[in-house]
């Protein structure tokens, strides 16, 4: 369950680095790229598809127009950063694009990425290995530490292969409008496509290829010259096929035919009827599916808090590190005010600018809570009458702002996750683990250092600490809110949060995609909706109560609460209430506070819905109430004075 690519005329800047290369049959304009296939020619209607690598006998008669440059093989133990490509790849000369004369409208991607179109939809001439094989050639797709395993970063062809080619199914006939494209992710290699030629079929056998609209000769695409970033290319004319094929021409000295892939393409109406109808994506939710830029997500909370204003309010934690507000979206029947006895609960999302879904599946929420109370849906009804909810959309709308100029498939991996500082933000929260750990194998949990509540280190609390902004102000809003639930739709602050504050949360992995194309967001939200709320309403479970004092039956702030067997105690709020998430069983609880005795009691949590009532009345102890007897200049009572006396006698 947990589980945008703007309008293409928004990428027509993009479009003429990536259209119409001529043909490397011209004299003088032989591609310049180090390493290439022969020189295949599309195959025009009809006529059959080119044999697969491997299998013609005859490639080195071939003769070929290739442009070769020494270089030295690029195989590296540990690979450093790019500072240019020009040393890895030589430049490619100018050329005349033919541009096509009406640009295609923003089709979607057909879904490399995002995992709908599954791997047996994939084929290819060759592979090096099953970890590069042809389902591997999704965009943005990652390696893991070590090479040559299951889960390599891209397809690629093996080395001997004469003729590469990377084919998808689309399994109905589609409109093809275009393709992006990446190298191999890869922390020991370089392996980029340099430039390519695209074909397409309705049988897999005939093929024909995509020309240039001047010339009609093959158009030749320019790709990568490095390994992350995606490099968008429009198809003079869109085709309608059923399968699509890259044929990489030329790639990196030393490396190999590597590329990961989003095919980008447009629905079509099959009068035949022999191919059924894709269902587009479609939620039965009247919410704003489209992708919110800062102005746009400001003024739809805007808009929420003005369809529901006695539900609703939109506040501010802090400030980007450019001087955007991290705002916040509280929905509850009593905005602005904790009530005694009611818990609060958050979602933060966008802790990575580029992973946009988070953010759209926040701002959808609150539109849906506001939508369903208005309509008195009895869930969200009790649901915003029982608990405090706040949700922070964007935690890092400097690199949102970053990834969304950029669009959804142009954003790659990186560009926008990090703020305008550089701060990885997953990584930038006090290490409270270490501590913790050590103090537990020296034996000074609970005793000497508690469980619970764990300082900030002292480094991260100097002036010239690394810590961003946008982290501080989280912090800040944490300790201010006795949270009890959270999650974090992607990021990494649920152990600092454990111990730092009483709120348990969680780290929620969201879709293959970081950034769905707009589309694709109706989907997204139904297939996370009923997680979204039935995770909120988990903050019923277990036990609640007031701990207060006997005599004076105020409630007692910062009273800790422990439970047998649990190595982690919470502690209660201001006005002495506490939330302690337990599953069912029977638990002996501890309540304790400075100056008071300690009173235990059994408390069962039971399968029925909402959290078992748990109070406690604590007693101040002798010492305690002659302090305060004394500060208030009032007599001693005989009873305490006896009490008093009692306890010396035992001293001596």
């Amino acid at each position: 369950m947990w589980g945008l690519l703007l309008a293409l005329a928004a990428f027509a800047p993009a479009v003429g680095r990536g259209l119409g290369a001529p043909s490397s049959s011209v004299p003088g304009l032989a591609p310049p790229a180090t390493t290439g296939a022969p020189n295949s020619t599309s195959a025009l209607p009809g006529s059959r598809a080119p044999p697969p690598a491997g299998k013609n006998n005859d490639t080195s008669q071939q003769h070929v127009r290739i442009r070769i440059i020494k270089k030295k093989r690029v195989i590296i133990k540990k690979r450093k950063k790019l500072t240019s490509s020009s040393s890895l790849v030589t430049a490619r000369p100018p050329v005349t694009l033919d541009l096509p004369q009406k640009q295609e409208p923003g089709c979607p991607p057909l879904g490399l990425e995002s995992l709908r179109v599954s791997d047996n939809q994939f084929e290819a001439s060759s592979s090096q290995s099953l970890g590069l094989g042809p389902h591997r050639g999704r965009l943005n797709i990652q390696s893991g530490l070590e090479d040559g395993d299951l889960y390599d970063g891209a397809w690629c062809a093996e080395e001997q292969d004469a003729e590469p080619w990377l084919q998808v199914d689309a399994r109905h006939p589609i409109r093809f409008s275009g393709i992006v494209t990446q190298g191999r992710n890869s922390i020991w290699r370089y392996d980029w496509v340099t430039s390519y030629k695209v074909q397409f079929s309705n049988d897999s056998r005939t093929w024909w290829g995509s020309r240039n609209r001047s010339s009609g000769m093959d158009a030749v695409f320019p790709a990568n010259s490095d390994p992350e970033t995606p490099v968008l290319n429009l198809l003079p004319e869109p085709q309608v096929a059923r399968f699509i094929r890259l044929l990489p021409q030329t790639w990196l000295q030393g490396g190999a035919p590597c590329l990961r892939a989003e095919i980008l393409a447009c629905p079509v109406s099959d009068p035949s009827g022999l191919f059924p109808e894709m269902p587009a994506p479609a939620s039965s939710n009247l919410l704003d599916f489209r992708h919110h830029n800062y102005k746009a997500m400001r003024k739809l909370m805007k808009d929420v808090n003005e369809q529901c204003p006695n539900i609703t309010r939109v506040y501010s934690i802090g400030k980007s590190y450019q001087g955007l507000k991290l705002y916040v979206m509280e929905m509850s029947d009593n905005p602005g005010e904790h009530e005694l006895g009611e818990p609060e609960v958050r979602y933060v999302a966008g802790m990575h600018g580029n992973e946009a879904l988070g953010r759209e599946l926040l701002l959808l929420l609150m539109q849906f809570l506001c939508h369903e109370f208005l309509r008195g849906d009895p869930r969200v009804t009790r649901l915003l009458t029982e608990t405090r909810i706040h949700l922070l959309p964007s935690m890092n709308p400097d690199g949102y702002e970053t990834a969304f100029r950029r669009g959804s498939e142009l954003v790659g991996w990186a560009e926008g996750r990090w703020t305008q500082q550089g701060i990885d933000l997953n990584h930038n929260f006090a290490d409270l683990n270490t501590p913790l750990w050590e103090a537990e194998d020296d034996g000074l949990i609970p005793d000497t250092v508690p469980n619970h509540h764990l300082p900030l280190p002292t480094y991260y609390t100097l002036p010239n600490a690394t810590v961003a902004p946008e982290t501080r102000a989280v912090i800040e809003w944490m300790e201010r809110i006795p949270f009890v639930l959270s999650a974090n739709l992607h990021g990494g602050m649920n152990d600092f949060s454990y111990l730092h504050t009483n709120c348990f949360e969680i780290t929620v992995e969201l879709s293959c995609d970081k950034f769905p194309h707009e589309t694709e967001l109706p989907q997204e939200w139904e297939n996370n909706k009923e997680a979204l709320l039935t995770y909120l309403e988990q903050v019923r479970m277990g036990i609640a109560g007031v701990v207060r004092d006997k005599d004076t039956e105020l409630g007692i702030a910062d009273a800790v609460i422990a439970v047998d067997g649990l190595n982690h105690d919470v502690t209660t709020a201001w006005g002495g209430d506490y939330w302690r998430l337990l599953t069912p069983g029977d638990y002996m609880v501890t309540a304790s506070a400075e100056g008071y005795h300690s009173v235990t009691r059994s408390c069962r949590v039971t399968f029925e819905e909402g959290p078992v009532p748990c109070n406690f009345h604590l007693t101040k102890t002798p010492k305690q109430r002659l302090r305060e007897l004394l500060a208030a200049g009032a007599k001693v009572p005989p009873d305490l004075r006896r009490r008093l006396e009692r306890l010396r006698g035992q001293k001596d």
